[in-house]
């Protein structure tokens, strides 16, 4: 991107523009933006049976996890850190920042326990025996009398950003949120409106989920989330097509480096993009299920738009939510097509959770890495396994293969369970 010393830092109401100068991404396509971007574009899905536990009697036994790094097996927390350590190396060293990062941490979160193994293994070294119905309570009672700092502090989701926080040097108390599969994007939201604010100049947002468990697989199973078509395991997530059964959960991670416009030209950092707008609406329909007549998603693409001050007919390219669930997708596409229009069919709209899975927290920070590589690249990931379209949902999702296109202007989608909307607006230029 060039810009010169004449051209504006500030937005269309005065505030300062936000760029991204620095990204890392590790999902189960691959670790580092290099070679996820190499797959993502060649249509490679990272849907696999699942190996780290057994699965049997599950009516799930696939999943998207990040197995090929040296990751802690048994613990959620421990891998979401590891994943967000290893992309937060990669956006300040693609960022050139190096020493104690001095600007806010945001970081988005999975709201995950210890598993059960676990808590029974920490209970039973806690006292007597007890009724094995009483298992939880014992092990709250454990937790409470047994000193185990490192167990303790690897059970809590909130000591993963201040870890983060003591590695990379950030500034104040590192902010821990969690807003279902709208994290990712939240997180970025929250550092785009410190620094317009002008509480800072530069912050990093983190957005990490390591949670794939046999526990969650059930768990999700039982609100009907999930696709149940494990053979092959590489088709089993098509999104807006009419045979979607489910969403194919999955880990990963992405990093962030936001800094005003005008921090980063003064230090001659690249420009990877400018963060625009940010739109948020909360659901109050019901604790999983999107509004079905879209009125919150709608509201929420909407705000994005006026909060970049761009109209519809100025996105080119859409990254959808895209989860593969009957009623998530159907919702969506009656949120775009409201919002744009007869312009919704020129419009590429893809999903890379064909190919990477459902993130889950991750999901709005990756998917915004993808969206801004999508400028930067001049490629339009495809929506893979688009094999029986949906009749009723009339979209290009840039089928099956990649498609060069210049896009200037990328809106990304994140919808989450329990009512959290967030929608971002990605430029590749600051006007």
């Amino acid at each position: 991107m060039n810009i010169t010393a004449a051209q504006a830092y500030v937005d269309h109401l005065g505030r300062p523009l936000v760029a991204v100068t620095g990204m890392g991404v590790i999902t189960s396509l691959g670790q580092g933006l290099d070679d996820n971007w190499a797959a993502l574009t060649a249509g490679t899905s990272g849907i696999h049976a699942i190996t780290r536990f057994p699965t049997d009697g599950l009516s799930t036994r696939i999943s998207g996890t990040v197995d090929f790094i040296d990751l802690p097996v048994a613990n959620p927390v421990e891998r979401s850190f590891a994943m967000a350590r290893e992309t937060t190396v990669e956006a300040l060293a693609q960022a050139g920042l190096s020493g104690a990062f001095n600007g806010p941490l945001f970081l988005a979160a999975p709201p995950i326990e210890p598993e059960w193994s676990a808590r029974f293994a920490l209970a039973d070294r806690s006292g007597p025996p007890q009724a094995a119905n009483d298992a939880y309570n014992r092990f709250l009672a454990a937790m409470r009398v047994r000193p185990d700092p490192a167990f303790h502090e690897a059970s809590l989701f909130g000591a993963i950003s201040e870890r983060l926080a003591d590695r990379f040097g950030t500034r104040g108390l590192p902010v821990t949120l969690s807003t279902a599969c709208a994290s990712g994007a939240t997180a970025i939201q929250l550092g785009v409106e410190a620094i317009r604010q002008g509480r800072t100049d530069r912050a990093l947002t983190v957005a990490t989920d390591g949670s794939v468990s046999a526990e969650a697989l059930i768990r999700f199973a039982l609100l009907s989330a999930l696709s149940t078509q494990n053979d092959p395991p590489e088709k089993a997530s098509k999104p807006f097509t009419k045979d979607r059964d489910g969403f194919v959960i999955a880990e990963g991670a992405a990093t962030l480096v936001l800094e005003s416009l005008e921090a980063a030209v003064s230090r001659g950092a690249r420009i990877y993009g400018i963060l625009k707008g940010c739109g948020e609406k909360a659901d109050l329909f019901h604790r999983t299920r999107s509004s079905p007549d879209g009125g919150p998603a709608i509201a929420t693409i909407r705000a994005a738009l006026a909060d970049a001050g761009i109209s519809e007919g100025e996105i080119g390219y859409i990254n959808a939510h895209g989860t593969s669930t009957p009623e998530n997708d159907k919702m969506e596409y009656l949120s775009m097509s409201t919002v744009f229009g007869e312009g919704l069919a020129n419009i590429p709209v893809s999903s890379n959770k064909s190919m990477i899975g459902h993130t889950l927290t991750a999901a709005g920070a990756v998917e915004a890495v993808f969206s801004l590589k999508t400028m930067a690249s001049g490629t339009l990931p495809p929506t893979i396994n688009y094999v029986n379209p949906d009749p009723a949902i009339v979209l290009d999702v840039v089928p099956n293969v990649k498609r060069d296109a210049r896009v200037t202007a990328v809106l990304s989608n994140s919808f989450g369970f329990g009512g959290q909307n967030a929608s971002l607006v990605m430029t590749a230029e600051p006007a």
